[in-house]
């Protein structure tokens, strides 16, 4: 009997626990198509920024302004043109409204910002285009050494607070991995009314170009084959299930088959993949749909429900392969090559 793939995100049914994150292969229509065809469950779709929709408004006011006031065009020119956003606010949300329309699986829309504000208006607006969920990408790397941890975790709080209150499709939200307390943050986040937490946002990771003497921003995606971009969210979707109501979605690293199973005996209830698209084509979905199928037959497994979180910490015998992650013995696994 073929393995049963569906799972159960944000309150909707899934036919399989493969869902491409957000990244450009979601500004094409006919690419979320494809990705439909190939196997992918839901897509999220790449994210409107609050600098976008901020941008957007200052712009207003400057026409406005400098239509008074020929002379103020000039005193704030050196604002920065939003040249980088391919979409306008009002275009996103018509974007939102024709993918909805276009594909016959759930479209999550993404919010990506910082700080509480009268752009999270659009979380509303994006509910109004017809969206099925709404991931709210929380993207802040504190530079300010005078900010304690626990006003960026209040803020972040506010933040989430402000968007749960303004909708009633679902929310997941999606964290980085450097909050004082993780556990507690995935907590008071479950309480608030968040309905998933994706794990985990990388932030950019700027270079040096030697030659020009720049610093450079180049693309993050996870290599094939390498798995240490799996390992963190694994650990912690491990510690976290059964701790909160709020599903969990894993996002890094997965690149095969292989990868998806390991998130879904920790405890992941879909497992979200763009760098295995962006190198491979989203033909990938159908390769790794059909191998995930293959390998519940072959370990007799009925489902994903049945082998999903079996082996997380509450479930194994040693927890602490995931808590503390066995440092001292890992690090006696290394053996010097012999020297002379």
């Amino acid at each position: 009997m073929t393995p049963d793939l569906s799972t159960t995100y944000l309150g909707l049914q899934l036919a399989n626990p493969l869902v491409p994150s957000a990244s450009p292969l979601s500004r094409s229509l006919d690419t979320i198509r494809r990705m439909e065809d190939a196997g992918a469950a839901a897509v999220v779709l790449h994210s409107l920024f609050e600098e976008q929709i901020e941008s957007e408004s200052h712009l207003l006011n400057r026409h406005l302004d400098a239509s008074a006031d020929s002379g103020h065009w000039e005193a704030t020119s050196y604002s920065p043109e939003p040249d980088e956003f391919t979409l306008s606010p009002d275009q996103y949300l018509e974007h939102v409204r024709r993918a909805r329309d276009a594909a016959g699986i759930p479209i999550i829309a993404s919010l990506n910002g910082m700080s509480a504000g009268g752009w999270l208006k659009y979380a509303r607006l994006i509910e109004q285009a017809g969206a099925d969920a709404l991931e709210l990408n929380v993207y802040v790397v504190p530079t300010d050494p005078r900010l304690a941890g626990a006003r960026l975790d209040e803020s972040t709080l506010d933040l989430v607070r402000q968007v749960r209150e303004s909708i009633s499709i679902p929310l997941a939200v999606k964290l980085s991995p450097f909050y004082s307390n993780l556990a507690h943050m995935a907590r008071e986040l479950d309480e608030i009314g968040v309905d998933g937490l994706v794990l985990f946002n990388r932030f950019n990771q700027p270079d040096i170009d030697l030659e020009a003497l720049e610093v450079v921003t180049r693309p993050l995606m996870s290599l094939d084959g390498n798995g240490e971009a799996l390992r963190l969210p694994l650990r912690w979707i491990a510690m976290l299930h059964g701790r909160i109501g709020a599903d969990l979605a894993a996002t890094g690293g997965v690149h095969a088959a292989e990868d998806t199973v390991k998130l879904l005996l920790v405890g992941a209830s879909v497992t979200m993949l763009a760098s295995a698209l962006l190198l491979h084509g989203v033909g990938r979905l159908h390769t790794i749909k059909a191998n995930l199928a293959a390998w519940l037959e072959e370990h007799e497994y009925d489902s994903v429900a049945q082998l999903r979180g079996s082996m997380s910490q509450r479930c194994v015998p040693d927890p602490a392969a995931f808590e503390r992650a066995h440092y001292v013995r890992t690090v006696g696994m290394f053996v010097p090559e012999k020297v002379g």
